[in-house]
C-alpha cells in the first residue's frame, strides 16, 4: 500500500513540475499552495489536471481538507479504491 502512495505522490509530483516555477522542489510534505505560491486559480487548475490524470473526481470536501503532496496523494489512492 506504501508504494501505491509513492506511485502516486511521484505522479502528482509530475503534473504539479508543469504549474510550478522550475527548480522548485517537491515532496510529500510540500504545502501545495503555500510552499510553492499557487493561487486560488491554479491550485483549482491542478486540481483538474490530477482528476484527469487518475480518471477521477475530488469532491470540493475532499479538496478543503488537502494541505500537501501526501494529503492528495491519499485523497486520490481513496477515491482509486473506491472506483475500484
Amino acid at each position: 500500500m506504501a508504494n501505491q502512495v509513492d506511485n502516486i505522490e511521484a505522479e502528482i509530483a509530475g503534473v504539479l513540475a508543469a504549474r510550478v516555477p522550475a527548480g522548485a522542489q517537491v515532496s510529500a510534505q510540500t504545502q501545495i499552495a503555500r510552499d510553492l505560491g499557487l493561487d486560488s486559480v491554479a491550485v483549482m487548475d491542478f486540481v483538474m489536471d490530477i482528476e484527469d490524470h487518475f480518471d477521477i473526481s475530488i469532491p470540493l470536501d475532499r479538496i478543503a481538507e488537502v494541505k500537501t503532496v501526501q494529503d492528495l496523494s491519499h485523497a486520490v489512492e481513496a477515491l482509486l479504491e473506491d472506483k475500484g
